[in-house]
């Protein structure tokens, strides 16, 4: 089970690794695109976004649907979550972090305010 949890975090994490794949994926978390509304921006070729989609859709993260001769994405943000659940696991490091930083840059404004004071 852990395995295969790793398989799956490492697919999305190499999806969302690419600049190009996540501005795919903040444009469709706007609505559905088609595959030449989403390669426009990037000023790529159908075949070259065809195969960022392909690996959103590897991942999970897109799924498509064929119209006529139209390609149609649309965002599946549920495997995000397992992404987000392992990323949080280190907020608490971070937060202390963060914590420990902000009473250093106090403590220097505070000196620093002392020193103006007795200038």
């Amino acid at each position: 089970m852990v395995e295969q949890t790793d398989m799956i975090l490492d697919t999305i994490f190499h999806a969302l690794g690419d600049r190009t794949r996540r501005q795919m994926l903040f444009d469709l978390s706007k609505g559905e695109r088609s595959v030449g509304e989403l390669a426009e921006p990037h000023a790529m070729s159908l075949a070259a976004a065809s195969k960022h989609i392909k690996v959103l859709e590897g991942a999970g993260l897109v799924r498509r649907e064929i119209r006529g001769r139209t390609h149609l994405c649309r965002l599946d943000p549920t495997p995000l979550s397992g992404a987000h659940q392992w990323l949080s696991s280190y907020e608490h490091f971070w937060t202390g972090r963060l914590d420990v930083l902000e009473r250093l840059l106090r403590a220097e404004d505070a000196a620093s305010a002392n020193n103006k004071d007795g200038e």
